[in-house]
């Protein structure tokens, strides 16, 4: 960081996936920090437990804001109303958000945003990858543990910072999207598929955040995007004085037994990463990286050694007669893709596809027929969903007849239990199988890595 000084953060919603990364970087810095939340999961609480930094207790305590404070970090699932945050607010505290506060740490660098409503993880972190192999100095803040880095935020005073860009709301006090509040020297859009139904009532109202963050690139700067992306070659098509517009397509590459291998100028070079789509946003992370000084020979001597970030298409059990992955999808977009992927990696496996429904927008029953055949041509399917989230997000209720219509899959289980979703799976026969199993979440409690074992004896 640009500072040398130690300074006080108290962070309102400490227990947020990024901001406690955040917090535990700023800490690590030598700045002290506290936080609040109403409530604590891990990893968070382990993660914040072990570098001494989960409160004590839960909930919210005004007592904690005081005068002596530099700066409070306000997360996104906080309230408005919050106890603590009146408390800063009556003190004439500076109040940030967790984009605006990592926008004020690097102000003087360059700021690389990649955004899209899919795959912005993973071409984030092969970009980190391939400028940590090539060992160039950066920051960043990725959502998701990414192999061989340390945490998920990095603040220090590298030149560069490489920033995964949401397009969710900013805070309870700023209804904008995230990513616009980085104000990017170079963007990349590499898809958009409507999602958070909950704060972009339509698609129209969705995109339009994405024409928004290609508004705002300064001129020299660069906005990169699909060409193949419907929605996102339109918006990066659209002319725009002194930018460069960067369209990338599906790498070329072949799949020779389940290892995908890239056909670039210099030869073959084989990758750890399979589908279509992570051919895809292997060329989003060339245009980036050829942007900022990364030659071709060094962008391909170090791709072919990525893994992929956590919980994308991440292997947890392997035999030579089944494989079980876990995978972030949620998204119908991202559902797709995953399985696609996983069918084109073992064409001659099959194929048992298993998704938890849990986000605000998989859970709405207007939301349901986004899904329709985005299993495509698994084998066998299954939805698992828990009535009892439903009602806590105060969204309407629905049947599981309703889901099987809108999945439309004629080999389709639906389950509202934990235990009897892994009891199917379970009775399944997994020779020559490949198993998937896609939730942002935990299926209702489901031990995946023990189950996977069990699965792949």
């Amino acid at each position: 960081m640009s500072e040398k000084i130690s300074k006080k953060y108290h962070f309102i919603a400490i227990g947020g996936s990024v901001m406690h990364h955040l917090a535990i970087a700023l800490h690590r810095s030598g700045h002290q920090v506290t936080g609040s939340d109403d409530g604590f999961f891990d990893p968070s609480r382990s993660n914040l437990q072990r570098f001494g930094l989960l409160p004590e207790q839960t909930g919210w305590f005004p007592e904690k804001v005081s005068p002596e404070l530099d700066a409070v970090i306000l997360g996104m699932h906080a309230r408005s109303d919050n106890p603590e945050l009146a408390k800063a607010q009556q003190l004439g505290l500076p109040v940030y958000s967790f984009p605006e506060f990592i926008y004020n740490q690097s102000r003087d660098k360059q700021r690389i945003v990649i955004a899209g409503s899919h795959g912005k993880t993973t071409i984030t972190s092969m970009i980190m990858h391939v400028l940590r192999e090539n060992n160039r100095r950066f920051d960043y803040m990725v959502g998701a543990e990414v192999e061989g880095f340390d945490g998920m935020v990095k603040l220090s005073d590298a030149p560069i910072i490489i920033l995964e860009g949401d397009e969710y709301l900013t805070s309870p006090l700023d209804r904008t999207p995230k990513f616009l509040h980085y104000h990017h020297h170079i963007a990349l859009i590499s898809g958009i598929a409507w999602d958070h139904a909950n704060v972009f009532p339509t698609e129209e109202v969705y995109v339009k955040q994405f024409e928004l963050l290609a508004d705002a690139s300064p001129k020299g700067g660069s906005l990169v995007y699909c060409e193949e992306d419907p929605l996102a070659s339109i918006i990066g098509i659209k002319k725009q004085e002194d930018v460069n517009q960067l369209p990338y397509t599906t790498h070329p590459h072949e799949v020779r037994n389940g290892e995908a291998i890239l056909k670039t100028p210099a030869g073959p070079v084989p990758v750890q990463v399979f589908g279509s789509h992570n051919m895809q946003n292997i060329s989003g992370a060339y245009q980036v990286c050829r942007r900022i000084g990364i030659t071709d020979e060094e962008f391909y001597s170090a791709i072919g050694s990525f893994k992929g970030a956590a919980k994308r298409l991440q292997i947890l059990s392997q035999t030579p007669a089944t494989t079980v992955f876990r995978d972030f999808a949620h998204a119908p977009s991202k559902v797709e893709a995953s399985v696609r992927a996983v069918l084109e990696r073992n064409p001659s496996r099959k194929l048992i596809a298993c998704l938890e429904l849990h986000t605000f927008s998989s859970l709405s029953r207007s939301f349901l027929p986004k899904y329709q055949h985005s299993f495509g041509n698994a084998d066998l399917a299954a939805v698992y969903y828990n009535p009892q989230v439903v009602d806590q997000k105060r969204l309407e209720s629905f049947s599981e007849q309703e889901v099987q219509e809108a999945f439309g899959h004629p080999r389709m289980q639906v389950f509202t239990e934990p235990r009897l979703l892994e009891a199917w799976v379970r009775q399944q026969d997994t020779t020559n199988t490949n198993i998937l199993f896609m939730s942002s979440a935990n299926f209702g409690g489901i031990d995946l890595q023990h189950l996977a074992q069990d699965l792949a004896k």
